[in-house]
């Protein structure tokens, strides 16, 4: 006679699993924190749980600590993990150390990202941690899905990982008298992570608390363009500015905007962290983007 087994849907990761331990092993939300979405649909990630283990491939991550956590990994021989160089806290000597090579240097150095990320491979114990206070985010990929993380909020991921660095494509020039500036209120490049072929883990780094949400197909939201953390793939972008009515052709504030958003736009998941810098307003008149404008 067959025992009936029971599962377990995280409604974080949304992957299922027996549901026996305290937390989800997949991205080590504990299990027994009912889901709470807000009225406007924002739900809160719930922390991970110091002590909780994460299980990928043949794996584990610890998640040790509350106000700077500290990822512990223990890994095997089949197995391997990259990060920036600047995040490794301790490793034993039998892992193998070696530097990832890294396209396009120089458009790195100049955008302000890492120039040198590191490859580990078990087996032994290697631990990461973002010297900041803040979360540790756990995103498992399914095979063949993608998201859009905002610069220096990765930790770490699994080999099977793809990576990728590209132009935001968020953007704004303003000019006061002759001096034409740029701004760039997410950072001039995004991080592209691509789980190939099979299952991965990617690690992320928020400070304050973070809160996701499901956009629906053409569903549209406006965000402080500094508490994004990640998106997926599917979810469209661009900047929205708002401008003071009433405002005289010679009055030098009619093209000063008055807030900068982002617009992010359905279908797919994005995350949000509540510790954000708000968009450096020079006084400069806005110039061009991609942006749409509206008037109030």
């Amino acid at each position: 006679m067959s025992t009936p087994t029971t599962t377990y849907t995280c409604p974080y990761c949304r992957i299922q699993s027996e549901g026996g331990g305290a937390t989800c092993p997949h991205c080590g939300a504990p299990v027994d924190v009912r889901e709470r979405i807000s009225d406007s649909g924002w739900a809160e990630q719930p922390p991970i749980r110091d002590m909780a283990r994460i299980h990928f491939n043949r794996s584990t991550c610890q998640i040790s600590g509350k106000y700077v956590p500290v990822a512990e990994m223990k890994l095997d021989k089949e197995d391997s993990v990259y990060f920036s160089h600047h995040v490794l806290l301790h490793c034993d000597t039998s892992v193998q150390l070696d530097t990832m090579r890294m396209a396009g240097g120089w458009n790195r150095v100049l955008a302000g990202m890492p120039l040198f990320m590191m490859t580990a491979r078990g087996p032994g114990y290697i631990a990461i941690s973002d010297d900041h206070p803040g979360e540790t985010i756990a995103i498992p990929l399914p095979a063949g899905h993608a998201v859009d993380v905002v610069e220096h909020r990765f930790l770490v991921a699994t080999s099977n990982v793809g990576y990728q660095w590209e132009s935001s494509g968020i953007w704004y020039t303003t000019q006061s008298g002759d001096d034409q500036e740029y701004h760039y209120p997410l950072g001039q490049t995004m991080d592209r992570f691509h789980a190939q072929g099979a299952p991965g883990l990617l690690l992320l780094h928020a400070p304050g608390n973070t809160f996701i949400r499901d956009l629906r197909q053409g569903e549209r939201i406006l965000v402080e363009p500094g508490s994004l953390i990640w998106k997926d793939r599917t979810v469209g972008m661009h900047l929205h500015f708002e401008y003071p009515r009433g405002q005289y052709w010679f009055s030098s504030p009619r093209w000063q905007a008055k807030s900068i958003w982002l617009v992010l736009q359905g279908p797919g998941r994005i995350a949000v962290k509540s510790v954000y810098e708000p968009p450096e307003m020079t006084g400069g008149i806005v110039m061009s983007s991609g942006a749409t404008t509206q008037y109030w």
